[in-house]
């Protein structure tokens, strides 16, 4: 009996140095990827010092023409800060982006639309541009409100009016190779309902998911997509990288 319970003893005394090599080890592991994160925290400031200083010349000579439409996601609980966004638009406009989508899931930013563009000088909302073709010549920048409602809705009314086209086509009477809808077909009829905005060539995510938060998914088929970190923590100088960055890649279509 005495011979176990020094067993159990000594196992017991095995267990508790090897749960606390176990804890000791997530600690080391959890300081050095925190250490980790810290560094790139430090060289991304740097680096965004350095570019907006202009040390680096190359971002200097921005091709922003190559930019035809830019997509700005944002988490919803950082839409609230509308300070922060209006700041970023403002230094969007003083690069020269013109056309631009603003995008949160819960349409917080399209709510604030009215705070946002009397904060914002020369810029005009998306849809009175399309209304009024002689502001497309001036030099403003027109901005898009959009939410994770709006795809929603214009998939359930483009998929309406694909149904209705084919029951007037005849329905369960036509060859089954005549009644494929393709990416085509769902494109006019999201551009009929009026939901079929351009496809940006870059989205810039703000927020701690790598992901683009319920943006209209066939709107970013060719789409760059960029993580940059929670709004709290925007950069001018990583803003200035990531367009720069996006006019250097070269895009091929196809084949």
């Amino acid at each position: 009996m005495d011979f176990e319970a020094e067993l159990q003893k000594l196992y017991s005394v095995f267990a508790r140095i090897g749960n606390l090599g176990l804890r000791l080890l997530w600690h080391c592991l959890h300081f050095i990827v925190s250490l980790g994160y810290f560094g790139l925290h430090v060289a991304d400031a740097l680096e965004s010092y350095l570019i907006s200083a202009g040390i680096f010349r190359s971002y200097q000579a921005l091709n922003i023409h190559t930019l035809r439409y830019l997509a700005i996601v944002v988490e919803s609980e950082d839409a609230y800060q509308i300070s922060k966004v209006v700041q970023l638009l403002q230094w969007l406009a003083d690069i020269g982006v013109r056309r631009v989508c603003l995008y949160d899931g819960e349409g917080i930013l399209k709510m604030s639309r009215g705070s946002i563009l009397d904060k914002l000088k020369n810029v005009r909302l998306f849809e009175d541009v399309n209304e009024n073709k002689s502001l497309r010549d001036q030099q403003l920048m027109t901005l898009e409100f959009s939410s994770f409602s709006d795809g929603k809705e214009g998939l359930t009314k483009a998929a309406n009016l694909l149904f209705k086209e084919y029951l007037k086509l005849g329905g369960l009477n036509r060859e089954q190779e005549e009644l494929i809808f393709t990416e085509s077909h769902l494109t006019e009829a999201l551009r009929a309902v009026g939901y079929k905005g351009p496809d940006p060539d870059l989205l810039l995510v703000y927020g701690p998911a790598r992901c683009h938060l319920g943006f209209s998914a066939w709107r970013i088929r060719y789409t760059e997509i960029v993580h940059m970190g929670p709004l709290t923590s925007m950069k001018y100088g990583l803003l200035i990288k990531a367009i720069y960055k996006f006019t250097m890649v070269r895009q091929n279509y196809g084949f």
